[in-house]
């Protein structure tokens, strides 16, 4: 069969809004387009530069902006079904084109003919009479080349050619052997007593999970991406949990004959060393100051300040957590101390002592299709007036792919909605958003098809999906980056929705968590699964006054994660690591985190954010974004909370902004001033 002629990534799709014909993709299809898109591409950059007409705003940067289109189409498929549905097709064509891509993204923003001209118009930018949005292109284009090397000799670009495509290769192949050990890695128990706390659907999930793999009479604990799995806090069996974290913790670090193949430790060496030489061609001390240089931070030393100033108080405020799960321990005459696999378990006995707050007894009202329609949709509709309509009839790239239409008030189509919720052996760990199509006027694009991938335990046939407390926060997290990307209004592609600074982008997403526990929105969809009963007055007010509860220690495993980050990233191209596990214990005794109670929320060898997520030097943003987000969450307090004239406000000032302009510009002239800090200081009980 010729897949060429028949290629659906060659058009655009005839489907409504553009939705990837899922149903007649298959495999062999991508290899082909990647390789058209960027030839395709590549031409017209040449048509670009060829001309001998000066350069004017439309013929350069409008052309640019217009280029790439078919690579795009095939990128934003593949790339999700890469991260939610991999399979050995995927991830043997990903490492092929890893260094590919990065090659091709050299080819433009390295070219010497393509800088000038950009180069000329930003020289001349005060005489083009550009509107606002066109001006900061200009400005974001000229910024961007010059932080990527174009202004570079040919021999150091030559250089920077051969970081960036050994980079991509080893980023690539982190995650490859992340999801390879996360699977093999998964704890296999004999006898249903060990998994005594747990509920009877978590036992019968993991006993199909267990048939599944091949284990059938055993049980099967898949592991989550973070270092801390969310059953440490019911198994009652300590050897378990010991057993369970231990697992987590092996993700990236066994030489044995089983895991030497998935060793993450030479990559996170050479990956930093090479990001550090690649920051010193480039002008720079470190990658960290490399990465800053075009974030809203602008230093490293801006970052460092901040976490910096959180520590020493979150470590504190752990320690008398600490203290409090001692006590509890000793009163129960356990004779052990606290270990890292006791601390959730512990902690769900003093929330029930102190609070009355079970969090086992929160999921019957956390059922999966109510949290989304009652929830989540609820909010979005008395916000912004958004309409979701199930569209069982458009196909997703996997069954358990849901597709909704997504209205506003008046009846204008906006785009569609996609939620994959389900966690399997082929999709990589963690939460997050994608854009399969996105908004942009120039491209005559009015509507978007977003989506939310999570990784959420598939309960056992029949039986119904009950989220955790921390489940229902990821998913009103995750469907505000695709607010952000539904009500994009930007006339480039390059400032649709989510395209923004990487330290701001977790703004939107951490403001729609706020709805989680809102009055209105929480009495709408907090019911049982069997009765309808809404979630109890005395039980809500509980879990509103132990919001804070436990914060010393997420604040610190956050903390820790964060601050690792920039270690690895402030080190100088002189610099060379050769015991990744030293390097940790050395960075985290440093700020005063190395407490063996309180892990890092993520290790270097299954750090995906850092090593192959994007989030290299830059995992600081949650925190960055989230002084922000408290600051936000008050004056929706101030204004009257869940109202249209709110979200209107938020959408048309910020929400809808995207990238078309310089985002804490935009945030001070919506507040009026520029965030406080106290409101994050407050929520964390970090006074």
């Amino acid at each position: 069969m010729d897949f060429t002629a028949t290629n659906p990534f060659f058009a655009r799709s005839t489907l409504p809004y553009q939705l990837p014909p899922f149903a007649v993709i298959v495999d062999e299809h991508y290899r082909p387009a990647f390789l058209q898109g960027m030839t395709e591409q590549l031409a017209e950059v040449d048509a670009i530069t060829a001309t001998a007409d000066a350069p004017t705003f439309d013929n350069t940067l409008v052309a640019l902006e217009r280029s790439g289109q078919t690579l795009a189409r095939v990128a934003e498929v593949f790339f999700n079904k890469s991260s939610s549905d991999s399979g050995d097709f995927t991830t043997d064509l990903e490492e092929e084109l890893a260094p590919l891509l990065a090659a091709h993204a050299d080819a433009i923003r390295l070219d010497p003919r393509l800088y000038a001209r950009i180069e000329a118009l930003h020289e001349q930018r005060s005489s083009l009479a550009l509107d606002a949005e066109s001006l900061y292109l200009l400005d974001r284009y000229f910024t961007e080349f010059t932080l990527a090397g174009a202004g570079l000799s040919d021999d150091d670009k030559q250089a920077l050619r051969e970081f960036n495509a050994r980079l991509s290769t080893l980023t690539t192949r982190f995650e490859k052997n992340l999801l390879a050990d996360t699977n093999e890695l998964a704890l296999v128990l004999d006898d249903v007593a060990e998994l005594d706390g747990l509920t009877g659907g978590e036992i019968s999930a993991a006993a199909e999970a267990a048939r599944e793999h091949g284990f059938a009479g055993r049980y099967l604990i898949s592991l989550v991406l973070p270092t801390s799995h969310p059953y440490l806090a019911s198994l009652t069996n300590r050897g378990v949990r010991e057993r369970l974290l231990a697992a987590s913790r092996a993700r990236g670090i066994r030489s044995d004959a089983a895991g030497a193949a998935n060793d993450n430790r030479p990559l996170v060496i050479e990956i930093t060393h090479l990001r550090a030489q690649r920051a010193r061609l480039l002008g720079f001390d470190n990658h960290a100051a490399f990465v800053t240089a075009d974030e809203t931070a602008k230093t490293p030393d801006a970052v460092w300040d901040l976490l910096g100033r959180l520590a020493p108080a979150a470590a504190r405020n752990a320690r008398v957590e600490q203290a409090d799960l001692q006590a509890v321990i000793d009163a129960e005459g356990g004779g052990f101390e606290l270990a890292a696999w006791d601390w959730a378990f512990y902690t769900e006995k003093v929330r029930r002592a102190k609070y009355d707050v079970d969090t086992a007894a929160m999921r019957p009202y956390f059922e999966l299709e109510s949290v989304l329609q009652n929830g989540v949709f609820f909010a979005a509709n008395r916000l912004y007036g958004l309409t979701f309509t199930a569209r069982p009839d458009l196909v997703g790239w996997h069954p358990e792919a849901r597709v909704f239409e997504v209205t506003a008030e008046d009846g204008a189509a906006l785009g569609l909605y996609i939620g994959d919720y389900y966690t399997r052996d082929s999709k990589r760990g963690g939460a997050w958003m994608n854009a399969l199509v996105s908004q942009s006027e120039l491209l005559g694009t009015d509507t978007t098809v977003v989506c939310n991938n999570l990784n959420v335990s598939k309960p056992a046939t029949g039986q119904p999906t009950l989220l955790t407390y921390d489940e229902v926060t990821t998913l009103f997290h995750e469907f505000g980056h695709a607010l952000h990307g539904l009500l994009a209004r930007a006339t480039y592609p390059k400032f649709s929705g989510t395209n923004v600074y990487r330290d701001f982008v977790e703004f939107p997403s951490q403001v729609n968590e706020m709805w989680m526990l809102w009055p209105d929105v929480l009495a709408n969809y907090a019911r049982h699964y069997e009765t309808g009963e809404a979630m109890p007055k005395p039980l809500v007010d509980r879990i509103q006054a132990s919001s804070a509860f436990n914060e010393g220690f997420l604040t610190s495993e956050y903390l820790a994660a964060a601050l690792l980050d920039q270690a690895w990233h402030r080190i100088d191209a002189d610099t060379t690591v050769t015991d990744v596990a030293q390097f940790e214990a050395d960075a985290l005794a440093s700020v005063d985190l190395a407490n063996t109670s309180v892990p890092t929320r993520y290790a270097s060898t299954y750090f995906a954010h850092t090593f192959s997520g994007g989030y290299d030097a830059g995992y600081y943003s949650y925190i960055w974004s989230e002084v922000l987000d408290a600051d936000t969450v008050e004056w929706f307090k101030e204004n009257g909370g869940l109202t249209r004239a709110n979200g209107d406000c938020f959408r048309d000032r910020l929400l809808g902004v995207g990238g078309t302009r310089d985002p804490l510009e935009a945030y001070r002239q919506w507040r009026g001033r520029d965030a406080d800090l106290q409101p994050l200081l407050d929520r964390r009980g970090l006074n």
